[in-house]
């Protein structure tokens, strides 16, 4: 019977292991990358005419149309406009001016409504001056 209860726990420990580097694997791999997908996904997302952009092929352009049906973009290349598919863009390198000021205007934090300082505390150097002019008030 010994035999039988070891063979099983070498089962047990081997098929842990197995487990273990599955979920390794996914923290290390799959998950980074799912991460990289998504975040240039979002960039994708954000494109504006007037971006410029770089493709993989290491091509730099100024996207002048975007097609988000056929999922192609067109860029001005030095006056020569080419066509792409919307996941060859690699990067953005410098955003369109009209999208930095939606997104300068978005950041922005309105000031609060006329928030005026609380005058009501007074300071030790504004008491005592208030006690001085009370006293010169007292001595006439």
């Amino acid at each position: 019977m010994n035999v039988l209860a070891s063979s099983n726990a070498g089962g047990y420990s081997s098929m842990l292991l197995i487990v273990v580097m599955i979920v390794a694997m996914y923290f290390l791999m799959i998950r980074p990358q799912r991460k990289q997908q998504k975040k240039h996904q979002d960039t994708l997302n954000q494109l504006k005419k007037g971006d410029h952009v770089v493709t993989i092929g290491r091509l730099h352009g100024v996207i002048d149309e975007i097609n988000m049906e056929a999922k192609t973009v067109t860029l001005d290349c030095d006056g020569i406009y080419l066509v792409f598919d919307l996941n060859a863009i690699a990067k953005v390198t410098q955003r369109s001016a009209a999208s930095e000021v939606t997104s300068a205007a978005a950041t922005e934090q309105k000031p609060a409504e006329d928030e005026k300082p609380d005058t009501t505390e007074a300071t030790p150097s504004d008491a005592a001056a208030d006690e001085s002019t009370d006293d010169t008030k007292a001595d006439k």
